[in-house]
């Protein structure tokens, strides 16, 4: 691939042949790699013209600034180019210049993970691979499931018994090998971690594979390009790994090194407080410390983030920040996305609305800037949190006058 240089491990600065490894041989599972490019190469190619003239709107789109073989289009999801909405209600609400939503809710299989895996079958088909796995909280598990399948790929997925019986669901109706691991997501990695060296299988799991963040990247891609190349002050999303903000990094970074933008977006990296190891790390100035997972945000709750340099990186050299939620400023982020934008968005995803909120408040936004808010995944796929935020058990009697006496009840609870 003439547009790709080499991995550059985030460690100790070895450059690697990304043929022959996907971590730094020095450093192994800590020594994670950066795809290097080629800019002078790409700026041959790769204009605003170059997008005005090609009229695949998914994925494909981005196939020379990605890390894959790109002379064969293969027969895979429609991943990519969800939409990017004005948010014009919460515009008003928060008292900003702009609020836009990007909804990678409306992905196939629901989450802006979808990028990542769509990359990682590619990959695992180019090479002759036909089993991939990785441990996941859910979203990464069903994505790649679903992904796979439309490839005919084989699927192991590693996933901690907390995980939301939507995902798992998701993964069964793949066709995934589901193991679900008595234990946390740590658990569940390192159980990964071994079977994968054991049986060869393809290593999707995108912290320590260096190809995922060029699929998660290219939702930076479509914000410059759905908003006419032209840079919001901010972006905020919910942080887990670590590995979706540093792509969305990379992927303003490319941009910016093209020359298609003159300025890369702050942003905001959102935790839940019942588990913000990298948040700590942002603002301590320490390493990352293990933390506990105790949040309902099940797609972040993530105790040993396997890619924090790249995140700790990405927030610091856009000049963006990191903020931390509670449990209770999710539920309330889940319903106010609901009802004032028709976002349904799960627990994870919400978490970024919430501390964007909180961003406002503090003045760590200010209310002359432009947002884009990132909804990374689909309420559907945790029902039961969901119904936390709205709870409605009521019943009432197949009778007009009984509606009538409710239809009062609910007005004079809503007014009060």
């Amino acid at each position: 691939m003439k547009h790709i240089k080499y991995g550059l491990c985030v460690s100790c600065n070895q450059k690697v042949d990304l043929n022959q490894s996907n971590t730094c041989p020095k450093c192994k599972d800590k020594g994670i790699l950066d795809v290097v490019y080629d800019y002078k190469y790409l700026k041959k190619t790769i204009t605003k013209s170059f997008f005005t003239e090609h009229k695949t709107f998914n994925i494909w789109r981005y196939k020379d600034l990605i890390s894959i073989k790109a002379d064969e289009i293969l027969n895979t999801l429609s991943v990519g180019w969800t939409p990017l909405m004005f948010a014009n209600n919460l515009t008003k609400q928060l008292a900003v210049k702009s609020l836009h939503i990007k909804d990678e809710g409306m992905q196939p299989t629901g989450s802006l993970k979808d990028r990542a895996s769509f990359v990682a079958v590619v990959k695992a088909y180019q090479l002759g691979k036909d089993t991939i796995a990785c441990a996941s909280t859910g979203n990464a598990a069903t994505s790649l499931a679903g992904n796979a399948a439309k490839l005919g790929l084989k699927t192991v997925i590693f996933v901690p018994k907390r995980a939301p019986l939507g995902k798992t669901a998701q993964l069964l109706m793949y066709g995934a090998q589901l193991v679900r691991v008595d234990g946390d997501y740590k658990a569940a990695y390192n159980l990964s971690k071994q079977a994968i060296d054991k049986y060869h299988w393809y290593n999707r799991n995108a912290a320590v594979n260096p190809h995922m963040v060029e699929g998660k990247k290219t939702v930076a891609y479509e914000i410059i390009e759905q908003l006419d190349f032209e840079a919001p002050d901010w972006v905020v999303v919910s942080v887990g790994d670590g590995c979706t903000i540093a792509g969305l990094y990379k992927g303003f970074y490319d941009f910016y090194k093209l020359g298609l933008i003159n300025n890369i977006p702050k942003l905001l990296g959102v935790q839940s407080e019942g588990c913000a190891p990298i948040y700590q790390s942002f603002h301590t100035n320490h390493d990352i410390k293990e933390a506990d997972e105790n949040t309902l945000a099940d797609s972040i709750a993530v105790g040993i983030p396997r890619n924090p340099i790249k995140a700790l990186e990405a927030v610091k050299k856009s000049k963006g920040t990191m903020v931390k939620v509670s449990d209770e400023a999710i539920l309330k982020a889940m319903k106010t996305l609901g009802n004032y934008e028709g976002i349904f968005a799960e627990p994870a995803s919400a978490a970024g609305y919430a501390g964007l909120k909180d961003a406002v408040q503090k003045n760590l936004i200010n209310h002359h800037e432009s947002i884009v808010f990132i909804n990374t995944g689909n309420g559907l796929k945790d029902i039961d949190n969901a119904l936390k935020s709205v709870p409605n058990k009521d019943v009432v009697k197949a009778d007009l006058k009984a509606l009538e006496n409710y239809l009062e009840i609910k007005d004079e609870m809503n007014d009060s």
